[in-house]
């Protein structure tokens, strides 16, 4: 009888199986009446999220974030650059997104992904504006805090967003990791050389006033006035799903990405593609439903930090 069982429920699991690849739309639809998903959640939960701070030791601020299966590496690196003559006294920041062969099947190696161009684009736009060097609405960096001397002397920050899991939603998982990242950084200790250089200087020689001229004493974080979060929803018929894995997002065209600031202001509305939004109560409640989840992020980001710090 046992064996029975058992043969019966590995057939009757089979035939789900072999159901949900033919018929993958069909097979999510019947979830979705009621009101479901696949891998039981509710329609407007997202995946569990975490975030760990410093995962590369050689980076001066880094973060890996896990929605889900997604999993974003972030890792900033700190230069001396000369301001350009618009913005003597502000730094840069240069964002750029990657997806190595290692992250989707989808992905060949050798080719550059599809989403890698248009990803990276969408950060730069959330976090910094058109002109490269000015802060969008966000606010999120005051780039007067990236200048060392005025006209001469600015940091220039380079963030590297490394995809190592792509199984949906990646813009949502590549900003917390940016977020997350900028929020472990620690700008380094630099100081003027004989020669009128900026140089490098370690801690020790800081705090034992062994340099003639610091421009910064020790190393200092930044100052985040405003932090973005996203949230992708899929939009399909009567139903909003949150934060949709990859198979979801390529049965189910229509996506929408709302950014939303701590304080819950709007950001960025982003819909590539898909359908035409024919009534608005859809993006009324994705913006709804963002606004619970930067709670949740909000939360999981005070968190981690916390954990950094007490370690």
């Amino acid at each position: 009888m046992g064996v029975t069982d058992v043969s019966g429920d590995m057939a009757g699991e089979m035939e789900v199986d072999a159901f949900r690849r033919l018929f993958p739309l069909r097979f999510y639809e019947r979830h979705l009446s009621e009101s479901i998903r696949p891998d039981a959640r509710p329609l407007g939960k997202s995946r569990d999220t975490t975030v760990a701070l410093g995962a590369v030791a050689s980076a001066d601020g880094s973060a890996l974030a896990k929605i889900g299966h997604t999993t974003m590496l972030a890792a900033i690196k700190m230069e001396v650059m000369t301001p350009t003559s618009d913005s003597p006294d502000e730094g840069c920041i240069a964002i750029d997104f990657h997806m190595p062969a290692i992250c989707s099947p989808l992905v060949r190696p050798g080719r550059p992904a599809e989403e890698a161009p248009v990803i990276s684009k969408q950060l730069t736009d959330v976090i910094l504006s058109f002109d490269g060097c000015w802060l969008f609405s966000s606010g999120m960096v005051n780039m007067k805090e990236l200048c060392l001397i005025p006209g001469k002397a600015a940091w220039m920050a380079y963030l590297d967003i490394y995809c190592l899991d792509a199984d949906g939603a990646l813009f949502d998982a590549a900003l917390l990791s940016a977020v997350a990242a900028f929020s472990h950084l620690h700008i380094p200790a630099v100081s003027l050389n004989d020669e009128g250089r900026v140089v490098s200087v370690s801690e020790e020689q800081v705090e034992g006033n062994s340099i003639k001229e610091p421009l910064n004493k020790g190393k200092r974080k930044l100052t985040l006035s405003s932090t973005p979060f996203a949230l992708t929803c899929i939009l399909h018929k009567k139903y909003i799903l949150a934060d949709p894995t990859a198979e979801e997002e390529s049965i189910m065209e229509t996506l929408v990405t709302v950014v939303l600031d701590v304080t819950g202001r709007l950001v960025s509305f982003y819909k590539p593609g898909g359908a035409f939004l024919a009534y608005t109560s859809a993006v009324q409640d994705c913006i709804a439903l963002t606004r619970q989840r930067v709670k949740e992020l909000q939360k999981i980001l005070i968190d981690a930090i916390a954990d950094m710090e007490l370690d």
